[in-house]
């Protein structure tokens, strides 16, 4: 969805959301996997509500040790996430250490393995769907304005509570931001929301006051701002108990911020827990490299670039290039140029962009694409 006119808005999570949480063992969990086998096929999902946590998944590795080492090491993975990403007690919103549990792992489907490790040694779609990529030259990013300022504003609240600036911030947070566009441009920020979890001991008034004074007014930096900005902060009112205690957490519940915000379509698949060789994940790593080089050379202003593939099936099934009347040289042109440069089986993209490689947990918070603090290598330019 490309704006024109009007108001757009994009949403981001901290870390401590129970949704991130559960994308983050997935994620930590794959890069267990490919860190003792980088040709292992892993599809994780992990639920987790109140002070339980479900692992779950299919699974397949060269050596069966490496199946059952981290399946033996999947419980302690998960408590690591939970501490590092802030929660401590029962309080916070789960105890990292006296949490239950459970993991479920299945090994990988024959009809599955067959036709992603074909016979003739190629590696075919791990499923049937569509994917997309999109670049704007909105932001530095190359994201939609709306998303990189939610991406930034929780961040910052992450940031702030690490460092103890602000030490009674706790891990929940959920950031949005709102967008004025006019001829397909942004010319205005009209409107904040920016909700965080806090210890109980601090007024909600305080909360207030320091939150915008400490993370919405550095973020914000007076930029592009309406003259009737609204900044709601804590609408609901306090906001003690969160994480897992106050909401489930589930993978791939959040597959709008982890990609253009709404900016862009999406396939439909999630990406955390995923190998590499399901195009979920890395079809739309390469949409998004692709999209990136059109930007980034000139080529548009923007640009949506979609991918089909089949299940079993090496080579897309289709692709097309949209730059919404933005480029400087014809979209099938575009199209074209892209796909001599770049081949987009399932191998290929795994070798252009070197994916057989523990990386993939960072990418589990404040989105996949667009990051300053990690050099994914789609984002390469």
């Amino acid at each position: 969805m490309i704006i024109r006119h009007g108001l757009f808005t994009s949403e981001s999570v901290s870390e401590g959301h129970p949704d991130k949480l559960a994308d983050q063992i997935s994620d930590a969990i794959l890069d267990r996997f490919l860190s003792l086998d980088p040709h292992a096929r892993v599809a994780c999902e992990t639920l987790i509500a109140d002070d339980f946590v479900v692992i779950a998944g299919e699974f397949k590795t060269r050596d069966p040790s490496s199946f059952a080492r981290v399946k033996m090491e999947a419980e302690s993975i998960a408590r690591s996430v939970l501490r590092r990403a802030g929660y401590t007690d029962r309080e916070t919103g789960i105890d990292p250490d006296s949490c239950q549990v459970m993991v479920r792992f299945n090994g990988q489907s024959a009809d599955i393995s067959r036709g992603v490790d074909r016979i003739d040694g190629s590696i075919g779609a791990g499923d049937q769907g569509m994917v997309f990529g999109y670049a704007t030259g909105e932001t530095t990013q190359r994201l939609p304005l709306s998303l990189a300022l939610s991406h930034q504003l929780a961040r910052r609240q992450s940031d702030l509570r690490k460092a103890g600036t602000l030490p009674w911030l706790k891990p929940d947070a959920k950031s949005q931001v709102t967008v004025r566009y006019a001829d397909g441009k942004p010319v205005e920020i009209t409107g904040i929301v920016l909700s965080t979890q806090h210890d109980a001991s601090i007024r909600l008034d305080q909360v207030r006051e320091a939150v915008k004074l400490h993370i919405v007014d550095p973020v914000l930096q007076d930029r592009l701002l309406a003259k009737d900005l609204t900044i709601h902060i804590n609408p609901a009112g306090e906001f003690i108990t969160g994480g897992p205690k106050g909401d489930t957490g589930l993978t791939g519940r959040k597959i709008i911020v982890d990609t253009y915000g709404g900016a862009a379509p999406h396939g439909g698949g999630a990406f955390s827990g995923k190998d590499p060789s399901k195009v979920d994940r890395s079809g739309a790593y390469a949409a998004r490299h692709l999209a990136n080089q059109v930007v980034a050379r000139g080529w548009a202003a923007r640009c949506l670039v979609q991918i089909a593939y089949a299940i079993g099936v090496a080579e897309p099934v289709s692709f097309v290039i949209e730059t919404f009347g933005t480029g400087r040289i014809h979209d099938m042109e575009i199209g074209q140029l892209l796909r001599r440069g770049f081949d987009l089986t399932p191998a290929g993209i795994i070798d252009r962009l070197d994916l057989l490689r523990p990386i993939y947990g960072p990418s589990a918070a404040y989105g996949h694409f667009g990051r300053d603090d990690v050099a994914f290598p789609w984002e390469a330019v």
